[in-house]
């Protein structure tokens, strides 16, 4: 009966330090801002600067959406490489919300249904708001985080100047 008592007691705190880690992360996803406007607005200014539109649709609700929000900030390789050659968006998606769900409707019809991979999903745009890709964030994880080198792969190929060297 104690080791049940032991086990309970270790499982509760693990669930209590989970929960106030996420709870800690910033919130990045403005969840009162029409997400067609947003991508608008980006994609004008990646037009003007010369970058590609980079929308990481997902909500304040994922942990993993908060997870990479977090991850990209905090290293300064990968936040320089995306200030560089991107205008990085976080695009607000909540499928828990009917209202806000049937709003989204047309932004995801817009960015080709990037529902299908799972939160985060990563849409790169060109300067022209067209799709260019859909990036499964799974690839870029590495056990409970994300993976430096997996992330880098992933922006480096699909920079403006990778992207106009192929074509």
């Amino acid at each position: 009966m104690r080791t049940i008592r032991i086990l309970t007691s270790a499982m509760l705190i693990a669930f209590a330090m989970t929960a106030k880690g996420q709870s800690e992360m910033r919130k990045v996803y403005n969840e009162e801002i029409d997400p067609m406007e947003q991508i608008d607005v980006a994609v004008a200014k990646a037009r003007q600067e010369d970058k590609f539109v980079i929308c990481q649709v997902g909500g304040n609700w994922c942990p993993w959406c908060l997870r990479f929000a977090d991850f990209i900030t905090k290293d300064s390789t990968i936040s320089t490489l995306i200030g560089e050659n991107f205008e990085y968006i976080h695009v607000n998606y909540n499928p828990r919300n009917k209202e806000a769900e049937a709003k989204a409707k047309p932004m995801l019809r817009r960015l080709n249904n990037p529902a299908r991979f799972g939160f985060p999903v990563f849409v790169v745009l060109d300067t022209e708001g067209r799709v260019l890709h859909i990036q499964d964030s799974s690839f870029l994880e590495e056990g409970q985080a994300y993976s430096q080198e997996k992330v880098l792969r992933f922006l480096k190929n699909w920079t403006p100047l990778k992207v106009k060297s192929e074509e």
